[in-house]
């Protein structure tokens, strides 16, 4: 069973919770010795910075979807090939023999177009074999084992590109989920160091007590810093 995608527990972009935890490791460095009396010390602190370091540093979904992207053309392009080898066969069946007849719709052509890629990669296969089956008919008509290679090699280009295209749906999967699990793991730290940092500041400065309040929005930080401003 496929593991569920966790959800993310914080209500702004991934580089916000990266530049919000740096601003406030900058602010606890600043208040370490305050810090350590709630059991915060700065061996803590640069851990919470090394795994901030290391969400940095992870691949974000843009790329992950620009290489699927690229996956995906290669394997409409092999797709392509796959059938215009087929049309190429069924156009030279099609002189001896009409759509309607047993020898030509066993094939299995019919609205190839319309085909999933499963299907299409097991018309591939079919033509190739019903060819070979059929090659004291049709071999006339140039349906001849050159023609059938194309068609195989066609198949084998086409199934792996297929199977990279899905592997890299899968590795976005994975990607997402685990870039989910660490930014939940620094936006509880984050959490934590704020709660503490408001606690030191509560009663005796507001400024500093502001420092360690976490914006859910780029204006929400915006609004915060005019006040800042208006009050110097």
């Amino acid at each position: 069973m496929k593991k569920q995608a966790g959800h993310r527990k914080y209500n702004f972009p991934d580089a916000d919770l990266y530049l919000q935890s740096m601003e406030r490791i900058k602010y606890a460095h600043r208040d370490i010795t305050y810090f350590t009396q709630y059991s915060y010390d700065i061996e803590r602190l640069k851990k919470f910075k090394a795994m901030c370091d290391k969400f940095r540093a992870l691949p974000d979904d843009d790329e992950m979807v620009g290489d699927q992207m690229v996956l995906t053309e290669k394997k409409a392009a092999a797709a392509e090939k796959l059938k215009s080898s087929i049309r190429s066969i069924m156009i030279k069946v099609s002189i001896k023999y009409n759509n309607r007849t047993g020898r030509y719709r066993k094939f299995g052509t019919a609205k190839m177009g319309d085909m999933t890629d499963a299907q299409l990669l097991f018309c591939g296969r079919r033509v190739a074999r019903v060819s070979r089956q059929m090659a004291g008919f049709i071999e006339e008509l140039g349906v001849n084992e050159n023609a059938i290679q194309r068609v195989t090699e066609a198949c084998r280009n086409f199934e792996n590109s297929l199977n990279l295209q899905q592997d890299k749906v899968s590795d976005r999967d994975i990607a997402v989920e685990h870039r989910v699990d660490q930014g939940n793991k620094i936006y509880e730290e984050l959490v934590i160091l704020c709660n503490i940092g408001k606690d030191i500041w509560a009663e005796s400065d507001t400024s500093k007590y502001e420092n360690y309040t976490i914006y859910e929005s780029n204006n929400d930080q915006k609004i915060a810093r005019k006040l800042r401003e208006g009050k110097q």
